[in-house]
C-alpha cells in the first residue's frame, strides 16, 4: 500500500484537536481545508477558525472555499494528490470531493452511529437522557452521516453532565479514534458494518440543527425533562427562560445550571419561589427546580445568589411562555 497522504477538513476547537493528533503521529497532511475568515463579535473583527490557526502554526497549505463545487478549488485540491481525505466537523462535501481520494473520505462524528444523525449529537444525547454515547468514524457516501462504519467508541454520561464537558471529553477521545483509523486504513484491510446492521431493532433518534426557539425552557415538562434540556445546552447556546411578573413586567435570562428537588409543590406550575437572597426555584409538576447559575442580557453568567443581589422580586412572578 502506497504512503498515505492526507487532505484534512474541519473548522472548530473539536476538530483542531484532531488534527494536532494527526500530526503528532507523524502522518503526511498535505493540505488543510476549513471555513472562509467571517467577522464576529461587537467589533465585527476577523475571526479565523480553529482549524485555521492550527494549519498556520504547522505551516499546512490552506484552502478557503466558498463553495465547494468550485472548478478551481476542486483543481487546487486534487493538485495535493491526497489519497485520503478526513472530515471533522465541517459541512456536507459533494460527491465530486468526497470521491477523489483513492482510500475514500472519512468522518469523525460525535454519537454512536447510527443513532444520533444531524448537527447537535452531543447536544441531543444529554436531551433525551441517554447514559452513554461516543464516536464514531465511517466513510462518506451520499447520504448525510449513514455511511459504513469503520469504528465506534462508547463513552458514558454522568447524570449530572453538560453538553460542553462532553464535547470536551469526546474531543480527547477522538485524538485516539481518528489516529486509529487512520492505522486501519493504512494496514489495508478496514473491516466495516453497514448502519442498516447496527440499527436493527433499535429506535434511532436524530440531532437536527438547534435553533433558538428549542432554547426556550417547557416548564410543562417533568422535572427531568428539563434538567436535561439545560445540561444538554450548557455552555451553547444556552437554554432560555422568560419570567413575568403580575405587572407585566418581563426579564429574558439564560440557564446554565440547576439542581432537581423532587415533590409535590403547592403552587400552579412555572411559579417562582424565592426568598430574594440564596435560592429561585421553579414550581414543576413534579418539583421545584432551582437555577443555580444563570445571565441576563449583557451581564456575564453568575451564582444564582450574585443574581438576587441585583435583582429583587416582589409581587408575583410566574415562567412566561415563549411565542414563536
Amino acid at each position: 500500500m502506497e504512503k498515505l497522504r492526507i487532505v484534512y477538513f474541519g473548522t472548530p476547537e473539536f476538530a483542531a484537536s484532531q488534527l494536532e493528533a494527526i500530526l503528532a503521529a507523524g502522518y503526511d497532511v498535505a493540505a488543510v481545508v476549513t471555513m472562509p475568515d467571517k467577522p464576529a463579535g461587537r467589533g465585527k473583527k476577523i475571526q479565523f477558525s480553529d482549524v485555521k490557526k492550527t494549519a498556520l502554526e504547522h505551516q499546512l497549505p490552506l484552502l478557503q472555499p466558498e463553495k465547494l463545487k468550485n472548478p478551481e478549488f476542486l483543481e487546487e485540491l486534487a493538485s495535493f494528490n491526497a489519497n485520503l481525505f478526513i472530515v471533522v466537523a465541517f459541512r456536507m462535501l459533494p460527491a465530486v470531493v468526497w470521491q477523489m481520494p483513492k482510500y475514500g473520505t472519512f468522518n469523525l462524528h460525535a454519537s454512536l452511529l447510527p443513532q444520533y444523525r444531524g448537527a447537535a449529537p452531543i447536544n441531543y444525547a444529554i436531551i433525551n437522557g441517554e447514559t452513554e454515547t461516543g464516536l464514531t468514524t465511517f466513510f462518506l457516501n451520499e447520504e448525510i452521516d449513514k455511511g459504513a462504519v469503520i469504528m465506534r467508541e462508547t463513552v458514558g454520561i454522568r447524570p449530572n453532565e453538560t453538553a460542553g464537558e462532553l464535547h470536551d471529553e469526546l474531543m480527547v477521545l477522538g485524538n485516539k479514534v481518528v489516529v486509529e483509523t487512520i492505522r486501519k486504513i493504512e494496514s489495508g484491510t478496514v473491516p466495516t458494518q453497514t448502519q442498516e446492521e447496527l440499527a436493527a431493532g433499535t429506535e434511532l433518534h436524530d440531532a437536527p440543527k438547534i435553533f433558538k426557539d428549542f432554547c426556550y425552557i417547557d416548564w410543562s415538562k417533568t422535572l427531568i425533562d428539563i434538567y436535561n434540556h439545560i445540561r444538554g445546552l450548557s455552555p451553547y447556546p444556552a437554554a432560555h427562560a422568560l419570567l413575568a411578573s403580575d405587572k407585566d413586567e418581563v426579564l429574558e435570562m439564560k440557564v446554565y445550571a440547576s439542581e432537581m428537588e423532587p415533590c409535590r409543590p403547592a403552587e400552579p406550575v412555572g411559579s417562582i419561589v424565592t426568598d430574594n437572597k440564596k435560592y429561585l426555584k421553579v414550581a414543576i409538576a413534579d418539583g421545584y427546580l432551582h437555577l443555580t447559575t444563570v445571565q441576563q442580557a449583557g451581564k456575564k453568567s453568575m451564582s444564582i445568589e450574585d443574581f438576587l443581589r441585583g435583582q429583587h422580586f416582589e409581587g408575583s412572578w410566574k415562567m412566561a411562555k415563549h411565542e414563536n
